[in-house]
Formats: structure tokens, C-alpha cells, sequence
């Protein structure tokens, strides 16, 4: 059974209750059961956390291990060359992610030291944009 490691970043463990303007009005851990229903030949590994040095870990744990990853590493997407550092020191194929469209928001969200690291990047799409993400990872499985 393939794994797909989801990581999210600081502030989405408050989806469905922080600006849901922007971020819809859904939480993470709801939308994860309709993921795991539309994939159930996928083992789907979650983690969540504030803090940069548990997302390294989590990476350095399992990212030699997973079949892919998506990461939506909030705002440490813009600011985090260490996350950008760990994935590039991976085996697994990892797929970025962002809820709203950075580019249509302030200038600073408009740079990724995760992208050039990453297969693909996506944005401005909802959740919808896990769901693809792990589509592309599993078509494209490099392992």
C-alpha cells in the first residue's frame, strides 16, 4: 500500500475557524476522512504542527520512507530555508500546496524557498488542492 505523507504548517490547525474568507469554513482533520474515502488503496499519514523543528522531523523521519508528500508549510513557506533544506535532503517527491492563491495577496507570500524544491506547486485551489496533489504523486510515482 503506498503512503502519502500530508504535512501542514503553522495556523491550519485552525481551517474552518480562521478566516474562512480565505480559507473556507471546513477543518483539515473533517476534509481528511473525504480524502481518505476518495483514496482508500492510499495509506494517508497526517501531521499538523506550529513549530518548524517538528515539521523537520517529521520530514527527516519519514521522507525515506513515504511514496510522496504534500506540504502546505503556511508561512513558513516564505521564510523556512530549513524545510526547503530537508526536502531537498529526501527521497520522497513532494507536492506544495496552498489554500488560497499567494499571489493574489500580499507581496511577501509571493516567494517559495519550497517550490523549486518540490515536483509541482499548487494554489488558489481550496482543499481541492490536496486532493490533486496526491493525485499527481500517485501517476507519477518515481519510486
Amino acid at each position: 500500500m503506498k503512503q502519502i505523507l500530508i504535512i501542514n504548517g503553522p495556523n491550519l490547525n485552525l481551517l474552518g475557524r480562521r478566516e474562512p474568507d480565505i480559507y473556507g469554513n471546513r477543518s483539515f482533520v473533517d476534509y481528511l476522512k473525504t480524502l481518505e474515502a476518495q483514496f482508500p488503496d492510499l495509506q494517508l499519514r497526517y501531521f499538523q504542527s506550529n513549530h518548524e523543528g517538528e515539521l523537520l522531523d517529521k520530514i527527516h523521519e519519514l521522507g525515506f520512507t513515504v511514496d510522496g508528500i504534500v506540504i502546505n508549510a503556511g508561512a513558513l513557506t516564505h521564510t523556512s530555508i530549513a524545510l526547503a533544506d530537508a526536502l531537498s535532503a529526501i527521497t520522497a517527491p513532494a507536492v506544495e500546496v496552498h489554500i488560497s492563491n499567494v499571489h493574489a495577496r500580499e507581496s511577501f507570500r509571493h516567494h517559495s524557498y519550497l517550490s523549486a524544491k518540490c515536483k509541482g506547486v499548487i494554489v488558489g485551489l481550496g482543499l481541492k488542492g490536496y486532493e490533486l496533489a496526491i493525485r499527481f504523486l500517485v501517476m507519477n510515482d518515481e519510486r
